[in-house]
């Protein structure tokens, strides 16, 4: 019986969602009747040892894989879960998403001690978030709102919002409804007001391009409906060359969305890029039924509004 190693960060939630994969292959392997058994291999990324710097200043997205996709490639490791809003837009030659599992709430989730809503904060509220994306559409909502850097893990933020005089902070839904903690939730951002993170709610099973054992075990738990949705996302932020270090979010959604998709099923995405101050947000939206070609024809559009003008300054 062959052991598949299950790369992974050692953050809670990243233990969680991976023992609920694991959970998940299980079940598939035990009705395929497949002679397969996991174990799960912690790794420390150099995004989990960089707590005093905000992401825009480290080096973004790859700071949570690279560490893992090496071990991959190196055959230390046989798969890899990771938070699909982690992951650049283009992944290393040999490696490829074997998988991408049901998404979960892709909004944001304010938490508060004592409002229920981004517009019941008092005036100069103090709201912590790390990410560009947010801080530029939060700032152009709400501009009196004062943001500050949070880091850490989802549990030390929720611990900093009682110990670091925060009115509220901003976390992804998902990682508190993974975690159990939604209760933790005081409201969602709506996508109007806050576009999610490329990704955001779904997870990326990673593995090698040329194991076809697993791939065929990773396809057994592939949601179509979800993988179609990111990969428009994902096309968006590759022609943007987007990451942590730029304001960019996106957002797919199926128009039919009780509907089993298919080939040619519609979907329509919506991207936005704004300036780190949030006096300029650029958004547009477009229906197709080709997810490469969605992204692209979103990302050309706010290009020809001035995005990348925008994006080269914030690189600068």
């Amino acid at each position: 019986m062959r052991t598949i190693v299950v790369g992974t960060r050692q953050s809670q939630l990243a233990l969680t969602q991976t023992g609920q994969v694991i959970e998940a292959l299980e079940r598939i392997c035990a009705e395929k009747q497949l002679p397969l058994r996991f174990e799960t291999r912690k790794i420390v990324t150099r995004g989990d040892q960089i707590l005093d710097v905000t992401l825009s200043k480290v080096g973004g997205k790859g700071l949570f894989v690279k560490e893992i996709e090496q071990a991959m490639l190196d055959g230390e490791i046989d798969l890899a879960v990771h938070s699909m809003k982690d992951m650049p837009a283009w992944l290393p030659d040999g490696l490829i998403n074997g998988a991408v599992p049901r998404r979960v709430d892709p909004r944001d989730a304010l938490i508060s001690l004592g409002c229920q809503s981004i517009d019941e904060l008092r005036e100069g509220a103090k709201v912590g978030t790390s990410s560009l994306r947010r801080a530029s559409q939060l700032k152009a909502y709400r501009p009196d709102l004062i943001l500050e850097p949070v880091r850490g893990n989802i549990d030390s933020r929720l611990r900093k919002l009682e110990t670091e005089g925060f009115d509220a902070i901003i976390l992804a839904a998902a990682g508190l409804y993974r975690m159990g903690w939604q209760d933790r939730i005081s409201s969602f951002l709506p996508v109007d007001v806050c576009l999610p993170a490329v990704g955001q709610g779904a997870l990326g099973i990673e593995c090698r391009e040329n194991d076809a054992e697993v791939r065929h075990l990773l396809s057994l738990y592939n949601d179509r409906s979800t993988a179609l949705s990111v990969a428009a996302e994902r096309e968006f932020l590759g022609v943007l060359n987007g990451g942590c270090q730029v304001p960019i979010g996106a957002y797919a959604e199926h128009l039919q969305a009780d509907a089993q998709p298919s080939e040619g099923a519609m979907l329509r995405l919506t991207g936005m890029v704004g300036s780190p101050d949030g006096k300029t947000i650029l958004k547009e939206s477009a229906v197709g039924s080709d997810p490469q070609k969605l992204g692209q024809m979103v990302a050309e559009r706010l290009m020809a509004q001035g995005a990348g003008e925008i994006l080269a300054e914030v690189r600068g």
